[in-house]
């Protein structure tokens, strides 16, 4: 199974207050067919905090049968408390997915060994493939590289979405645990750098508007033109940039409706994107031809 490459953190659409069954049904050809790697349902780029549990495994259910085996699916099952992330995980190995993606616990902030305990327990309790996910500016808790390292004993966890948007990071997880750990970018604005040190792909946003750009990119990093990857990765730093204006996923959603690809539809308390960023939204969009 390929766990590398250009991979999307797919949006959940919703019409109505519910989900979009037939709108994301509809992402995830549109995605695969412009040569995304792998999708990841219900991540929190797909709001997964303000999704029911039954919402939750139902979007990882259509996510996994309408890609149909042509690409792998990650399902996100990071949780505060071991125990409920122990939960999400069987239940999406029950619904068939790939691998899951398990951010840090949020707000309790264990210490370093808590956070290996957590880790472990899930990764031997779902018996699929794990990517770690660190993302200390949402979560208040950083995965420190001599941690990873540590985790490298767990068969099961293969590899880490990267998501300081430091290269230094990547390179102390890389120096210490080698081909042992993928390092996926878990930012857009730096993978390509990242690209250049080691990492392996990247679990993308700007994907969800642009997938073809950001398989592109990657596709160029891995055949070893870094000069071509460059140049596409600066292509799309402006949208880039304007994607991250309000919190994610509130730009990527109005990106996506503005493109007529699904309704701007959140759940509360994040709401539609506020008139001035939502400006440079759209004209970083136009200078792309997306608009």
């Amino acid at each position: 199974m390929k766990l590398h490459g250009a991979m999307t953190a797919i949006v959940t659409p919703f019409r109505g207050g519910q989900v979009d069954e037939p709108k994301l049904r509809e992402l995830v050809d549109w995605q695969i067919t412009n040569g995304i790697d792998a999708l990841i349902a219900c991540g929190t780029t797909g709001e997964s905090p303000t999704l029911s549990e039954t919402e939750h495994l139902r979007v990882v259910e259509i996510v996994v049968s309408q890609t149909l085996g042509r690409v792998p699916v990650l399902a996100g099952a990071g949780a505060y408390a071991t125990d409920h992330a122990i939960a999400l995980g069987k239940a999406a190995r029950e619904r068939k997915a790939d691998a899951l993606l398990v951010v840090t616990p949020y707000y309790n902030k264990p210490t370093q060994d808590g956070l290996y305990r957590h880790f472990r327990a899930i990764a031997e309790a779902a018996r699929l493939p794990v990517v770690l996910y660190n993302v200390p500016g949402r979560t208040a808790c950083d995965l420190l590289p001599d941690t990873v390292a540590r985790l490298c004993d767990v068969p099961e966890i293969v590899a880490i979405k990267e998501a300081t948007g430091q290269v230094t990071r990547t390179q102390d997880i890389l120096r210490r645990c080698g081909e042992r750990m993928i390092v996926l970018s878990g930012d857009d604005a730096t993978c390509m750098p990242l690209y250049a040190v080691g990492a392996r792909g990247v679990i993308s946003v700007l994907s969800n508007v642009v997938p073809d750009k950001v398989a592109a990119c990657w596709d160029a990093a891995a055949a070893g033109d870094l000069a071509r990857s460059a140049r596409i990765h600066y292509e799309t730093l402006d949208l880039c940039d304007a994607l991250f204006l309000e919190s994610n996923p509130i730009p990527v959603k109005a990106a996506l409706a503005m493109m007529g690809r699904i309704q701007e539809e959140l759940r509360a308390p994040l709401y539609p994107m506020s008139e001035a960023p939502r400006a440079k939204l759209r004209a970083a969009m136009t200078a792309l031809g997306l608009v």
